[in-house]
Order: structure tokens, then sequence, then C-alpha cells
């Protein structure tokens, strides 16, 4: 019988959203933190325009897309690599800096790629536990082991939204050994930093890496572009690790016109940001524990992993899909994906039946 490496079989498959309605009606899918509006269309037609040119390899070096990231963040394009999609990039540093004999560790809440990451280098993963609302830098250091190589750390958070402010991650980068490599997964930093700021300056040591990705804030998750800052040494050898043509020339094209247009970005950051205020402040007003966040997404906690489910459960059955936190260790809370206002309505008058129904 053939049979896969020991971590491998002993992996379970990563949780993708469960979006299966089986209904006739149209759900409304809330699971998956896309972009509450399309991409821009000059990344849509920067797309269509070389879709003739699909015989022909894309830019191996993605020579144009880093070109607009440096002009734009007023970093060193040599220092930018780019991926199909931050989940290509995390699972390759993973690769090229932890393995067997080796620690990742992450705040317990933390993003569950990065364990997928640890899992499929055949590293331990370990984690560290959390303030209430937010990373707790004393307790990731104190976590630290001899054995950690890599700490990951999500800014803004996925699932809790929250933010860890600059001076923090300074402060983490400086107590971790200068052996260990610090990812800072900045997905959703166009919502809480804007386009021109961020920690770039903290890869300048060598020991950091900063990501960034175009599937939210710029609205391609379908292009499946990411990319991240890296220094020198570090980025040698995971370009050994990286598939050589890993993001597809349609992909760099859409993701460098989207660059160029800042202007709809910022406005699609705009729309966001009210849509979590408005939508927040309502869940708060009818008596639900949102967790304040700056992404894209709201976090309901409610009292128990059993009343989570039960509220998840009536509303797949009311055709509206969110997302369970079990796997980031957040069993009583649902992660709420911001969309456009008649489905945010539909989702919130669900609940609010849900909580009708329970409260009798």
């Amino acid at each position: 019988m053939i049979r896969a490496l020991p971590h491998i079989e002993a992996m379970a498959p990563y949780a993708l959203a469960d979006n299966d309605h089986g209904g006739p009606d149209k759900p409304v899918l809330m699971a998956q933190n896309e972009s509450v509006r399309p991409p821009s269309p000059a990344a849509v037609e920067a797309a269509q325009r070389v879709l003739r040119s699909g015989a022909l390899y894309p830019d191996p070096d993605w020579t144009d897309l880093r070109r607009a990231l440096s002009d734009l963040h007023d970093i060193d394009a040599a220092g930018i690599l780019c991926g199909n999609g931050s989940l290509d990039l995390i699972a390759a540093l993973a690769r090229a800096y932890a393995g067997p004999g080796r620690a990742v560790l992450a705040p317990a809440h933390a993003y569950p790629f990065f364990a997928t990451a640890a899992k499929l280098a055949g590293a331990r993963f370990d984690t560290a536990p959390e303030a209430p609302h937010g990373v707790c830098v004393t307790e990731l250091l104190r976590a630290v082991r001899d054995d950690t190589q890599v700490v990951f750390v999500a800014n803004p958070g996925n699932p809790t939204g929250t933010r860890i402010p600059t001076e923090a991650l300074r402060e983490l980068r400086e107590g971790l050994r200068d052996d260990i490599l610090l990812i800072i997964d900045e997905a959703y930093g166009e919502f809480a930093n804007g386009p021109d700021k961020g920690c770039w300056n903290l890869t300048e040591a060598g020991d950091c890496v900063v990501l960034r990705t175009f599937s939210k804030a710029y609205g391609l998750a379908g292009y499946r572009a990411g990319w991240g800052l890296f220094p020198p040494g570090v980025a040698a050898e995971v370009r050994k690790v990286l598939n050589p043509n890993n993001l597809a020339a349609v992909s760099q094209a859409a993701a460098e016109a989207a660059v160029s247009d800042q202007a709809y970005m910022r406005e699609t950051c705009a729309l966001t940001a009210r849509a979590r205020d408005r939508w927040s402040g309502k869940l708060a007003g009818a008596g639900f524990d949102v967790v304040p966040g700056c992404t894209n997404f709201l976090v309901v906690r409610f009292g128990d992993a059993i009343t989570a489910a039960e509220a998840d459960a009536f509303l797949r059955s009311s055709g509206v899909f969110v997302r369970r936190q079990h796997g980031a260790g957040l069993p009583e809370a649902l992660r709420w994906t911001l969309a456009a206002d008649a489905e945010m309505a539909r989702a919130f008058g669900a609940l609010m039946s849900w909580k009708e129904q329970r409260d009798g």
C-alpha cells in the first residue's frame, strides 16, 4: 500500500468555508472575507488585455507589479516577492525555515493556515495565550522555546479583527532571538493602516517578513495574488521553494492595475468601514457581544460553543452562511464578512429571529 509521509497522514484537511446551502434560494455568503464590492474596473480591463497572450509563461520576476508596489509604498523592489495569494508565501516560508526538530509559534486565535503551514513542513506548532481582544506580546515571548524558529502574527488578526500597535510589534521583534524569523501577515493591512503605512522597516534587520494580499481591500480574491517584503537573505531562500511561475500573467496584470487605482481601493476601505461601524452598532444595540475590529468582517461572541452552533444552524437554515471559529480556538464565536446592505439586513434579520425564538 502506498503511504504518504507520516506527518501528512496525521494532518486533517484545511477547513474551507462550507457554503453548501442545498436549496433553490440565493444564499447570503458571508464566510470567506471577500470584498464588499468587485475589483477596480481598471484591474478587470488589464486582465482582459492579456488574455490573448495565454500561450506564454508569466513573468517569473513579477517585474511590473513589483515596480508598482515599490513606488506606492516607497520600498525596495528587490525585496518584494509575489505569490499565488499570500498563502503561497506563508507555506513557502514554513518550508524554508520550519521543519522536523523546529517549532512554529503563533497567538492562540491566529489564522488557522499558520498551523497548516507548520504541519506541512513537519514542524511542531505552538500557541501563546491572547488577551481578551488581541495579541499579547508578553505571552508570545514567554512561549518561545529553544527550538522555536518561526513566529507568525496576523495584523490585523483573523479572526479577531484586532490590531497590534507598531510599537508592540517592534517590542516583539526586539524580544525574540535573532535566529527566529518573525512573519507579520498584513492581509487586512489596507483597512487598518492605509495604503502607505505599515511596518516595512522591521524587515531591515534581516529577521522579519511582512506579507500582504490583493484578496481583501483590492477585491481580487479570485485572481490569487499576494506579496511581501523580505530581507535579501530570506528572499533568496524562499525563491528556492516557490513555483518559478507561480503568479499567472492575468493576475499580475490585474494586481498592477489595482495598485495604480488607489482611489478605488481607498473608497472600498471607506465603504467597508462605514458598513462595519453601522452593523457593529446594530448588533451591539440588539444585545450581541461584538469584538471591536478594523477589518472587513465582524466577530460576534455568544455565551458558549453550543449557543454559537445553534445560532449558526439557524442562520444556515435561513440561507445565511457565516463562519464558525472553533478552528481558531474561538468555538463561541461567529465571523461575519461585511456584505452589501441588503445582504447584511437579511443576515441581521435572521439572527434577530433566532434570538427571539431562543428568548421565547
